[in-house]
């Protein structure tokens, strides 16, 4: 039956391509153009070790196992190259007859004579790929993640002296340093690496073998598989090896971190540049269109920005895993993968940002001890005093507070506070009134605290010593998983060139 037409109102166009049905026009043509760049070469370079494998176990015959490695080399050198082109024309449904078509073009052989997918189904092959995209997107964020945290580091232990005042819900609240706070990002950040690392080893076991979830009766070798694509493990249960999305969410949930931890130290750095603590680096800002003296650090913006997209993506990651059966299903291994290649780049590009506004954190017009001690800043350190010289804390919280809500400590008077104490029913020797006069006045002597973990010089000079050393360990793991993976690569195109040459 037609559809009714009406003249006033066009109906409007179904699909773009009048070659492709509507579901090929407006999904497996924009699928193919999201994915077939990130997953063809993980492909070309499984296949290579699958066919290499099958032809060891003498499941495929060598004749057909040359051939079919030659082509991969080929498709292999093209990727490598940048020279091939991913062109969704309507011939072939998805990135994986893609490759079926190119390889049998490339072996001068009909798709009817392929034996790439022998023992393999797309289900163990998207799953292993999958993990082969991801763990190198893990690893290029992870090094930037792991620098941050060493010039975090860096930057807290030269920074150690730096008084400011420090806030706690949007309000001033004690004498602390950015080296202080850097410190502690330090420490921040470096628990996102150790989550990293541990996500990774997750990823990096192998599906590959497991085909469609159920194995096959063939006698194919998946340590083998997974040892020339450069996995650490292989599989336990088939079932799992393509229903599995426990490390689809975790990747998700530490780039969402890394970028929500990022994003709040943002929103504190644009604050200490308005207050003219540190510099506004000109490289991070946008000029006004007609203010001519704003220099705007619209890049601390973009990060809050960033990282509500990153959590964005968790969240869609997470909705559409939770929406999925616990068996294979492109709601929960291959719907994600967007949302997480998407985040991983974004989180390259965030941490390259805040690492370079670390490096160029210079400090510019510190406030004065007059400033912090008139913010009220210091007021703890007399409750503190006081304590210390026998007044139960409560009570000496109590003659502070009524110091402070009648004037700053700045302008308290040896009148003003021997009547604090009177009011508060305590007697006020002239050794507590000197001692609450002068405690006030000297938001300097933080530095010299000395327990560890304080922002006393020393000690956040110890605290940065550490995490320089711990964000290194981690940088040598983080280079020794990669260095695993690039020399696996190499040695399977260096078997699969021999068993090209019919040397086995």
């Amino acid at each position: 039956m037609n559809a009714p037409t009406d003249p006033s109102m066009p109906r409007p166009d179904l699909k773009d391509q009048e070659n492709l049905s509507i579901y090929w026009d407006n999904h497996l043509r924009d699928a193919f153009d999201e994915a077939a760049p990130h997953i063809y070469p993980g492909m070309v370079e499984a296949s290579l070790a699958h066919v290499l494998m099958l032809t060891r176990q003498g499941i495929l015959p060598r004749g057909r196992g040359e051939v079919l490695l030659k082509g991969l080399l080929e498709l292999w050198a093209r990727t490598e190259s940048g020279e091939q082109a991913y062109v969704f024309d309507g011939s072939v449904e998805d990135p994986y007859y893609f490759l079926e078509r190119h390889l049998a073009a490339e072996c001068g052989i009909p798709t009817s004579e392929l034996d790439v997918q022998l023992a393999r189904s797309r289900n163990d092959l998207d799953a292993g790929v999958f993990r082969m995209v991801l763990r190198r997107q893990l690893l290029d964020q992870a090094a930037l993640v792991v620098q941050a945290a060493k010039d975090a580091a860096v930057q807290a232990a030269a920074n150690a002296d730096s008084l400011i005042i420090g806030f706690t819900h949007r309000r001033p609240a004690q004498p602390t340093t950015i080296g202080h706070v850097l410190a502690g990002l330090s420490e921040a950040i470096l628990s996102q690496a150790k989550e990293m690392l541990s996500i990774y080893d997750e990823l990096n076991v192998s599906p590959l073998g497991s085909a469609a979830f159920t194995g096959t009766d063939l006698p194919i070798d998946p340590l083998m598989v997974g040892e020339l694509t450069g996995f650490d493990s292989s599989f336990t249960s088939s079932y799992e090896a393509v229903a599995g999305a426990e490390h689809f969410m975790r990747l998700a949930a530490v780039q969402a971190r890394i970028t929500a931890t990022g994003a709040r130290f943002a929103r504190v750095l644009l604050e200490w540049m308005t207050f003219k603590w540190v510099e506004t680096p000109t490289a991070y800002t946008q000029g006004s269109s007609i203010m001519p003296q704003k220099k705007n650090p619209v890049v601390l913006e973009h990060m809050v920005s960033m990282a509500g997209v990153t959590a964005a993506d968790m969240a869609a990651t997470y909705a559409n895993i939770g929406s999925a059966w616990y068996e294979d299903s492109n709601n929960a291994t291959t719907d994600v993968q967007k949302h997480l290649w998407r985040a991983g780049e974004r989180v390259v590009r965030f941490m390259r940002m805040m690492d370079g506004l670390l490096l160029d954190l210079r400090v510019l017009q510190l406030p004065d001890h007059a400033e912090i001690v008139a913010s009220g800043a210091t007021t703890t350190a007399v409750a503190e005093a006081l304590a210390a010289r026998g007044i139960p804390w409560r009570a000496a919280h109590d003659v502070v507070g009524r110091l402070v809500r009648a004037d700053a400590p700045a302008d308290w008077t040896v009148n003003g506070v021997a009547r604090a104490f009177a009011d508060a029913g305590i007697d006020a020797t002239e050794e507590l009134v000197a001692t609450t006069l002068s405690a006030g006045q000297q938001p300097e002597l933080i530095l010299a605290r000395t327990q560890d973990g304080s922002p006393g010089s020393e000690a956040v000079r110890r605290n940065a010593t550490e995490s320089e050393h711990r964000a290194e360990a981690f940088g040598v793991e983080v280079q020794r998983r990669r260095s695993r993976i690039d020399a696996a690569r190499d040695r399977l195109m260096a078997a699969a060139a021999e068993a090209g040459r019919g040397h086995w």
